[in-house]
């Protein structure tokens, strides 16, 4: 016990906490934005009040010398404001704009879902979607046309897009452009580069996980199928995995894009594999039936846009 004592008695011999007391007061009722705020409540702020609060008082004056010096503060993207609340002087925190914009985009990007998509689509704008050649004009306006009409509910069923056309022409991107606007609508899109998706799925088999993939496709609010076509497509994949897949949202009159080299006709055409002949040719009609019903032909035809 002794020795405690003679060691505490070290740690503080010499030392004046009063004066040292009135010193940091001073600092902290120099601080300019402290000034401020107590002429701007001079009305109902007494010394008492002033002494009671000295320790919310210094808090302020710390943290906000770092925040306008760039500095780690106790919440960063937050600034620090001193507010009176009756016998107290708070310090509340509150975002900056910085903040508040970084918060926007990653909502926006939370609610674009994106499977195998290129950075570029991903972040696709429709401010920057060129509309100087009319086929790129009326797809513009297609897009606009869905973006009106859309219905959260689904109680009605609006069609999406079956954007095609030659490559580099900006079908991807236009696909991306639409999910970004949803976005910030407060819509979520899943934006899908379908061959890969399909490969993913025949792998899927030895996990035996085929199942949960087909349905978080089915189910999420707007899906974007993108390059419809260029898949390594099996009769398996076209018949239980996209069939399966468009089936549901046809049901269930959930939005549903597409993007491919070919127009409808021509994909039923890829769609339809010879090894058994009509029966083939049917079951290719009756996905492209489910096509038609979802979305609506446009064709996105211009000058190369990847060339440029």
């Amino acid at each position: 016990m002794d020795n405690i004592e003679r060691t505490l008695g070290q740690l503080f011999e010499g030392r004046n906490f009063e004066k040292e007391y009135q010193t940091l007061k001073e600092k902290v009722l120099a601080y300019p934005p402290i000034q401020q705020f107590l002429k701007e409540n001079e009305a109902e702020i007494t010394d008492q009040l002033i002494n009671q609060n000295i320790s919310n008082l210094y808090e302020f004056m710390t943290q906000h010398q770092k925040f306008t010096e760039n500095e780690v503060t106790l919440m960063p993207g937050y600034a620090p404001k001193l507010v009176l609340n009756g016998e107290f002087m708070t310090v509340t925190y509150y975002p900056t704009p910085e903040k508040i914009e970084s918060d926007r985009r990653r909502a926006i990007e939370r609610r674009i879902q994106s499977l195998y998509m290129p950075k570029q689509v991903v972040e696709a704008s429709l401010d920057e979607f060129y509309t100087d050649e009319q086929p790129r004009l009326l797809a513009m306006v297609a897009a606009s046309e869905f973006m009106q009409q859309y219905d959260p509910t689904h109680e009605k069923m609006v069609q999406g897009l079956f954007i095609h056309g030659s490559f580099g022409t900006g079908k991807s991107y236009l696909l991306g452009a639409i999910a970004r606007e949803m976005a910030l609508r407060g819509v979520t899109t899943t934006l899908v580069y379908l061959p890969e998706f399909m490969r993913e799925v025949k792998q899927a088999i030895s996990d035996n996980t085929v199942g949960e993939k087909i349905q978080f496709a089915k189910e999420t609010e707007i899906l974007m199928l993108d390059d419809i076509g260029a898949e390594s497509m099996t009769a398996w994949t076209r018949d239980e995995v996209l069939g399966a897949i468009l089936q549901y949202r046809m049901q269930e009159q959930l939005p549903t894009f597409f993007s491919s080299n070919y127009n409808m006709a021509q994909l039923e055409t890829h769609l339809t594999f010879s090894q058994n002949g009509m029966e083939e040719q049917l079951k290719a009609r009756r996905l492209m039936e489910r096509i038609r019903y979802l979305a609506k032909e446009v064709e996105l035809e211009g000058k190369n846009r990847r060339l440029n």
